[in-house]
């Protein structure tokens, strides 16, 4: 799409204008980073290109708070989108201390990094951070994916990951020769990515599609076996559809410590008794029960534990099944169900017969 000002004079007024603005002040600077946050949410519901980098404010903001990053703490997001989880971990960390000049210039030199593949995304992403007061982004314009996890040592490591990577993408086949578990799926490798780009202690809080925990392909559970193995898999939240506006695939959040195996893996399923919708979104105080339980892993009508010892390990399953939500689906009888049938067919043919006797 190309934007033209066909006129000189409202050029002119429109450079008037803009020269007007002023963002000094941290004030005027947080009410236009409000106004481009609010810009972006509505390209994401409105199906246009930038919905595929917008996720949900108040999903963000609560795997920020799980996953707890701390000043001096590296934070990653390979596929950073319009930069929502590195711009709502700079407000967690900011705000999670009084800030010595030394913690200020950690937080804006030596703690966000992200890679992004898209251009329109890179400019949103980078111009929203500098919004939001991180004036240099440790921002890369190339494709994660491209990147042989062979390569990666140490030093490129990350304390904390958090990321929705986009899903439902086919790779190609020189791409997936970078990852050792070969797959097409764009989120799988991106999956990998993470897990190996994770310090050893570094905490994950990734966004992927609920099957995810059940696809029957070797990849996925070489993937699933991968991941209960190297890495504390300690929580799944499963999200309701329509979680992100404009599309109702349904997904899951996965919670995780890279450096020891999983035993127990603690599952919270959200019920809202609501459709979500673009009219109807996600807020906080849906997620607010999750947060809390989250602390202690408590057992709930909506949350529940599950041994890994317990997983098939042939197909490394981890369905999301609530023990405590008992089935609503009634058998009816076959014979009501014929009865029934039988009394619409009946009813049926007298409305034609008495249409035919008005004919």
């Amino acid at each position: 799409m190309r934007n033209k000002i066909q006129s000189g004079y409202n050029l002119r007024e429109v450079l008037n204008t803009i020269d007007a603005l002023r963002f000094r002040s941290q004030a005027e600077k947080h009410e236009m980073s409000h106004l481009y946050e609010d810009k972006i949410k509505n390209m994401g519901n409105a199906g246009r290109n930038g919905g595929e980098y917008y996720t949900p404010r108040p999903l963000i903001k609560t795997i920020v708070k799980v996953v707890r990053p701390s000043i001096g703490n590296r934070v990653y997001d390979g596929a950073v989108g319009s930069a929502g989880f590195l711009v709502e971990s700079f407000e967690y960390m900011r705000k999670s201390k009084d800030l010595t000049t030394r913690d200020v210039e950690i937080l804006q030199k030596n703690t966000f990094y992200g890679k992004e593949k898209k251009s329109l995304a890179y400019i949103i992403g980078i111009m929203n951070m500098i919004l939001h007061g991180i004036e240099a982004p440790n921002i890369v314009h190339t494709n994660t994916l491209a990147e042989n996890l062979a390569d990666i040592q140490e030093k490129d490591r990350y304390d904390i990951v958090v990321a929705n990577p986009p899903f439902g993408g086919k790779e190609r086949i020189e791409v997936q020769q970078n990852f050792p578990i070969k797959t097409g799926e764009t989120a799988f490798l991106f999956l990998q990515h993470f897990i190996k780009i994770l310090k050893a202690g570094g905490r994950a809080g990734i966004v992927i599609k609920n099957t995810f925990l059940s696809n029957a392909d070797n990849a996925s559970i070489s993937l699933r076996k991968l991941l209960l193995e190297s890495c504390n898999l300690h929580t799944v939240l499963d999200l309701p559809g329509g979680t992100f506006a404009g599309a109702g695939v349904k997904t899951v959040v996965l919670f995780f410590e890279k450096g020891a195996p999983t035993r127990k893996v603690w599952f919270y399923q959200l019920n809202l008794g609501r459709n979500l919708g673009k009219l109807n979104p996600l807020n906080e105080n849906d997620l607010a029960d999750f947060i809390e339980l989250q602390k202690t892993k408590t057992d709930s009508e909506n949350s529940w534990s599950m041994n890994v010892v317990d997983v098939d390990k042939t197909t490394y399953d981890l369905s999301v099944k609530n023990p405590y939500k008992m089935d609503e689906t009634v058998l009816r009888d076959p014979q009501e169900i014929l009865d029934e049938i039988k009394a619409l067919d009946e009813e049926s043919m007298e409305i034609l017969n008495t249409i035919r006797g008005l004919v």
